[in-house]
């Protein structure tokens, strides 16, 4: 995944400058109702993953705590059918990915694994929440940064361009129902490594 190294300043470890406000799991839950907007208004579909994004620290605490999150993880996929897998991306960034054909399990999937960092008292190292949306070869994704708490739509155009056209469309479209970043310049891309990839990939 091709993260810019000028994503640190907003996702990574040194945002605390940035920040607006303290992030809030309960945010995520905002999603729910995104994701039937998304398609009714404006014709999108869920790509059936979401995904949460944190940095790592080397402290057994928090490999233990990392593990807490996974086993939470394990008992949602007995129970809703939610799967995941965890990923470490080129820059050292980590992730678990969910997969799920319902969005609601995977809102509620991202805010437990979100919200169980926090409890670790590793809140500090959540970096992103990435929703994703398709419409035809158009995709779309709204990140929520924990280091703005607010979210921002994102749609790549392959792996070093994007369309701002749908992303202000998004924004004009979902602003009032999503706490919004309302200062662009912190609208920060995370870029596929290939076209046609997630994020998350």
């Amino acid at each position: 995944m091709g993260i810019f190294d000028t994503i640190r300043a907003v996702l990574g470890t040194n945002a605390e400058t940035g920040a607006t406000r303290e992030a809030d799991p309960e945010d995520l839950f905002g999603m729910s109702t995104a994701y039937m907007t998304m398609e009714a208004d404006l014709g999108y579909d869920h790509c059936g993953e979401a995904a949460l994004c944190f940095s790592g620290v080397d402290s057994t605490r928090f490999d233990d705590a990392v593990e807490t999150v996974e086993a939470i993880l394990e008992a949602g996929e007995i129970e809703t059918g939610t799967g995941f897998h965890r990923h470490e991306d080129d820059h050292g960034y980590r992730w678990f990915v969910l997969e799920d054909d319902d969005p609601e399990d995977l809102v509620t999937s991202v805010h437990f694994a979100a919200d169980q960092f926090i409890e670790e008292g590793f809140g500090s190292r959540l970096l992103a929440a990435v929703f994703g949306f398709e419409r035809g070869d158009t995709a779309a994704y709204w990140i929520y940064s924990f280091r703005r708490g607010a979210y921002y739509p994102f749609s790549p155009k392959g792996t070093s361009d994007r369309n701002q056209q749908v992303e202000f469309k998004l924004q004009s479209v979902l602003d009032g129902e999503l706490g919004l970043e309302d200062d662009e310049s912190y609208w920060y891309p995370l870029w596929p490594d290939a076209p046609g990839n997630h994020p998350w990939e």
